[in-house]
């Protein structure tokens, strides 16, 4: 065994796949062309006094997004370490069990995965693991790379209980003969519910973008979580911004709906709105892969702009007490005032 202080494990995107491959002509290719460009972290340098564990700790992290000291949970319902060089001992772990990185080795005859890992729960239970199964089973010690996590394995249910929560809210309506749109819906701005669609889609195009092309972006982004969309690549950084965009127009939403429509409707149409980001999810996730999502959000984002156009030119009335949207002068539906 020796220490793996040279090794370096391939990049998603190299200086030479960046300059040496031909880029096609046309616009669809500028954003993956803003995604290799932005596709690393950029890697710090050295000055001369600094101790050589020190730089060896910063090369691990921007090689392998993780070093000595990450603090790791087991997430898998067991896992079993190596005692090497002593392969017949072994320490099981169990889930939920918090280790630590303590040291990298590199095994060149293993043909699964050169890479070992020692990993310490105890000062007495320790051992190692090859990286592929680590990074398995184990999920860094973060509440936002849990969340991540969470996120990634747990997502697809959650969106079927919405989506049945609807078409069920909506097969009652129909049985009982009502409406689905009565009079409070007709009054609601439409620009709410498409911005919050379109920033999804964005979020969902910019998540599959880095997933597709830049994977080591997102990897060490989960091995680094951060809310902040500054000091990060610039592909992330939009992903992030977007995401706060996400909460402060859903914010506004629920303000505005529970302001203007009753209980049962505006939940009704919290639904709706769910269940339509949710399936812009889905549809941008599938296109974005096969390149055809950057087209299609682009024409969402001019359906958009031309609703909102429409939207601003529309209102020409709002009233002076609770600012909800009149159609012409006179009494305010809302709160009742009089507006001349």
């Amino acid at each position: 065994m020796r220490r793996n202080s040279k090794h370096k494990h391939p990049t998603a995107c190299t200086k030479s796949q960046a300059t040496g491959t031909r880029i096609p002509k046309g616009w669809l290719w500028w954003l993956l062309l803003l995604a290799t460009v932005s596709c690393q972290y950029s890697t710090p340098t050295f000055p001369a006094d600094t101790a050589p564990r020190a730089c060896d700790s910063l090369t691990y992290l921007y090689e392998r997004h993780y070093t000595w000291n990450t603090n790791l949970v087991l997430h898998a319902d067991s896992i079993r370490l190596a005692g090497l060089p002593l392969k017949e001992s072994y320490h099981t772990l169990k889930r939920g069990d918090r280790v630590v990185v303590a040291e990298f080795n590199v095994h060149p005859n293993d043909t699964v995965d050169s890479i070992w890992v020692k990993l310490a729960h105890t000062q007495e239970i320790q051992g190692w693991l090859r990286e592929c199964d680590m990074k398995q089973a184990f999920v860094p010690d973060d509440s936002i790379s849990e969340a991540i996590h969470l996120f990634s394995h747990t997502h697809t249910p959650y969106f079927i209980s919405v989506l049945s929560l609807f078409a069920v809210f909506w097969l009652i309506r129909m049985w009982r003969r009502r409406p689905l749109w009565w009079k409070g819906f007709k009054e609601m701005d439409p620009v709410y519910p498409l911005l919050l669609c379109l920033l999804m889609a964005i979020t969902a195009t910019l998540y599959e973008t880095m997933q597709v092309y830049v994977p080591d972006m997102w990897e060490h982004f989960y091995y680094n979580p951060t809310l902040s969309p500054f000091h990060v690549p610039l592909l992330l950084s939009l992903f992030l911004s977007g995401f706060w965009l996400f909460i402060i127009v859903l914010v506004a939403t629920v303000d505005v709906l529970f302001r203007r429509l009753t209980p049962i409707s505006a939940v009704y149409y919290l639904l709706g709105i769910a269940s339509s980001c949710i399936c812009c999810y889905f549809f941008f996730i599938l296109t974005t892969r096969i390149r055809i999502g950057y087209i299609f959000l682009t024409a969402f984002v001019l359906v958009f702009l031309h609703c909102l156009y429409r939207s601003l030119r529309t209102v020409r009335y709002r009233c002076g007490n609770c600012g909800n949207q009149l159609t012409q002068k006179g009494i305010c539906p809302h709160c009742g005032t009089l507006n001349e």
